[in-house]
């Protein structure tokens, strides 16, 4: 059920500390849950391949089993989008948002339990499919919830600054991952198979506890509470025709969502090559240490973490288009580049392209997204139409490791596929930008009626 609506903030200084509140309760959350989800993306191209996918004759094929379990998530996740979605528009954001992080958490926990293929065999892989596919579900209503309640706290000419503090909790996340197994990873290989790996998993614990107690403190956002004061004064003047939220979401909102998925789609291509696949070409086919690939993608992470901050603020002056545009043409002119220096084996040179390619090209296209998504849908359909916006293009996206992963073992290691299909994805996340109204200006609780004026 809805919680009781809350009285308005009565100053402007006391609508500034709810706005900061929610959006440091939106960085924290969001930092562990993609801790969580980050740390098994590191395990696929690390670990889990020989614990749960042994193949003697050749280990990248082990890879391949492990990346396709990654994949298995981002089936989940559209999944998680609608359930979650569904509940967060028609109950309140709050509710859903400390569920996915529980969810995320329990599951994230008891993988870094779980026995191997040696100690119990088939069964060890099949828990793993089925843990994975609860983190999916999970986050596939984690970010939509997230971002909404910064937005929507945002003050007037904010959004895009306040809409960047999830995705700075994400770099977070990221950071926190790759540091953490970037210092297991330093282990003789004997340790880092029979209990290194299990540290970060088992770190959550932790991190969640801490997510959760912030996150119960949020209050529902005005946004949402105003919506539900209409709906209500609807109902009791009998004029009132609810429709659930999916299908308003396909009825009025269709465009903008298929727009938000082409971008979602461009950014997310290019964001992995640097988070998972450039590990991978990397360790197997290059002679780069592995501790300087996860170095170099923490120093990225950490440099997006002031980045995305800054690429929010722009997009509140110049236009969320603009800045979109801008990171898409970034991941453009990188995507070769990336595998030509690291196949050089040219170790400074990938610090620098990993810097470039995450911290300007991924920090602007997912910097401007919670704003720039949020803008394109009303409020009644505004956590549905986010959730389904991110997550199902994930059905791709979760492939993309394990497709490329295939690719390298089809052409004996050579990377052009992998960055031509990148590159291409990136030109659609463009167009998509471009073809996307600027809503920069737009005033959030009338967005839905004006959808309703042009029918």
């Amino acid at each position: 059920m809805a919680e009781p609506a809350t009285a308005p903030p009565s100053t402007e200084t006391e609508r500034t500390k709810l706005a900061k509140r929610a959006a440091v309760a939106s960085l924290v959350g969001t930092a562990v849950e993609w801790y969580d989800y980050f740390i098994f993306g590191t395990a696929s191209a690390l670990v889990f391949g020989q614990l749960f996918f042994p193949n003697e004759n050749d280990p990248i094929i082990g890879t391949l089993s492990a990346f396709a379990v990654f994949g298995v998530g981002f089936f989940a996740r559209p999944v998680g989008g609608i359930v979650f979605g569904h509940f967060g528009d028609k109950f309140g954001r709050k509710a859903a948002l400390v569920t996915t992080l529980m969810l995320m958490g329990v599951s994230t926990f008891l993988i870094g339990l779980l026995p191997t293929t040696d100690d119990i065999g088939i069964w060890a892989p099949v828990l793993l499919v089925l843990l994975r596919l609860i983190q999916g579900f999970g986050v596939g209503g984690e970010w939509g919830g997230a971002s909404l309640v910064a937005v929507e706290y945002a003050p007037e000419g904010k959004r895009g600054a306040y809409g960047s503090f999830p995705q700075i909790g994400n770099a977070v996340g990221l950071v926190m991952s790759t540091s953490i197994f970037a210092i297991v990873s330093t282990l003789p290989d004997d340790a880092l198979l029979s209990w290194g790996w299990r540290v970060p998993f088992l770190l959550s614990a932790v991190l969640i506890a801490v997510g959760l107690f912030i996150r119960f403190k949020l209050t529902e956002t005005p946004t949402f509470q105003a919506a539900q004061e209409k709906l209500e004064a609807q109902a009791a003047s009998a004029k009132a025709k609810e429709k659930m939220p999916i299908a308003e979401l396909f009825t009025r909102f269709k465009r903008p969502l298929l727009l938000a998925m082409g971008m979602r789609l461009g950014e997310a291509v290019f964001g992995y090559i640097i988070l998972t696949i450039g590990l991978t070409f990397a360790t197997n086919y290059t002679d780069i240490p592995r501790t300087d690939v996860l170095i170099a993608g923490t120093v990225a992470a950490a440099l997006a973490i002031y980045t995305y901050y800054f690429f929010g603020s722009l997009s509140d002056r110049i236009g969320r288009r603009a800045v979109f545009v801008l990171g898409s043409v970034v991941a453009v002119v990188v995507s070769f580049p990336f595998f030509w220096i690291l196949d050089a084996d040219a170790v400074v040179l990938m610090y620098v392209i990993y810097a470039v390619g995450y911290a300007i090209g991924v920090g602007a296209l997912y910097g401007v997204e919670p704003a720039f998504f949020s803008e394109l849908f009303g409020t009644k359909v505004r956590y549905t139409g986010l959730s389904l916006a991110a997550q199902v293009p994930s059905i791709l996206i979760g492939l993309w490791p394990l497709a490329s992963t295939a690719l390298l073992a089809a052409t004996d290691g050579d990377p052009w596929p992998i960055a031509l299909i990148t590159a291409v994805c990136a030109v659609i996340g463009l167009v998509c930008a471009v073809l996307a109204p600027e809503t920069n200006k737009a005033d959030m609780t009338r967005i839905g009626e004006e959808h309703e004026e042009a029918r």
